[in-house]
């Protein structure tokens, strides 16, 4: 049959993703996932690291500065409070501002701190949780925020639930494209048909056309899908009276298939013919 006699034999149907959504005061759906508590420990305890550092650099520096210039007690008391604070509320309140919700922690676990409408948080956001951060973190060692995020929903800590934040994975595994079986219409056409001649640039076409037809448009999947269809015809034979989708899934899946079983037979024949390849030939010496 010729690719301008292909005649399909129904229509088709779009279909919608289902996801776990956040509707915004805007009624705009957002997919969203909550970073987990260890995940957020694990940021936690880097940026706690990174404020370590900074606090002990300061100190050095300060250590340097009284060496050299004599300070007394109460100027001493006051850089090293001034130390304390830019260390662990105003440099993490900074970053976060700057970087909207981001810091070194939660880069490495593609983390991000957001509204709880899903929306970027602001600098009172930050500061509210940096000045909350430095009692439940500091002062307790995490105990407070441990607990906190061991009891909220979202692994919130206690700064997140007075700021009105989260904190959002965004670093979301990808998701293997689903492979489609071969529809139950062509079960009886598929062991007289022939695939083999399809080409592999039409045959990436076809696939890519089946992972991506639920974006389109119905007028454009039913015309790309048809397009397609009388294109693959001129390689398959015989051609049958479904709907053209339908037909490109079945092409798709029996070729699949066909190709699948043809390696697994290949992998066969090279287990049984291993021990003569990697063994030595008969009466030689094992040295």
């Amino acid at each position: 049959m010729s690719a301008s006699s292909y005649t399909p034999g129904g229509g088709t149907r779009s279909r919608v993703d289902p996801g776990s959504e956040l509707i915004t005061g805007e009624a705009v759906a957002l997919e969203v996932r909550p970073t987990g508590f260890m995940l957020r420990a694990v940021g936690d305890i880097v940026d706690v690291l990174v404020s370590g550092l900074l606090l002990l650099g300061g100190f050095l520096l300060l250590g340097a500065a009284g060496m050299a210039v004599e300070l007394d007690q109460a100027a001493v008391a006051a850089l090293s409070s001034v130390i304390l604070v830019t260390s662990t509320v105003i440099v993490p309140c900074v970053v976060e501002t700057v970087t909207h919700g981001r810091s070194l922690g939660r880069l490495i676990v593609g983390a991000r701190i957001v509204r709880d409408d899903g929306g970027a948080a602001s600098f009172r956001h930050a500061l509210i949780r940096a000045l909350v951060g430095f009692f439940e973190i500091y002062l307790t060692f995490g105990g407070v925020a441990a607990i906190t995020g061991l009891l909220s929903e979202r692994s919130k800590r206690l700064g997140d639930l007075l700021a009105g934040t989260y904190s959002q994975h965004e670093r979301v595994p990808r998701i293997p494209d689903p492979a489609l079986g071969l529809p139950p219409q062509l079960a009886g056409w598929a062991p007289l048909a022939d695939v083999g001649r399809l080409p592999d640039p039409l045959a990436r076409r076809v696939a890519q056309y089946l992972r991506e037809a639920h974006k389109l448009t119905p007028e454009s999947r039913a015309r790309r899908g048809y397009e397609l269809a009388a294109e693959t015809s001129a390689y398959v034979s015989p051609v049958p009276p479904v709907a053209p989708e339908i037909f490109l899934a079945g092409v798709s899946a029996l070729r699949r298939d066909r190709e699948f079983a043809a390696l697994q037979l290949e992998k066969q024949r090279l287990a049984r013919l291993e021990p003569a390849l990697r063994g030595l030939p008969h009466d030689f010496p094992d040295r």
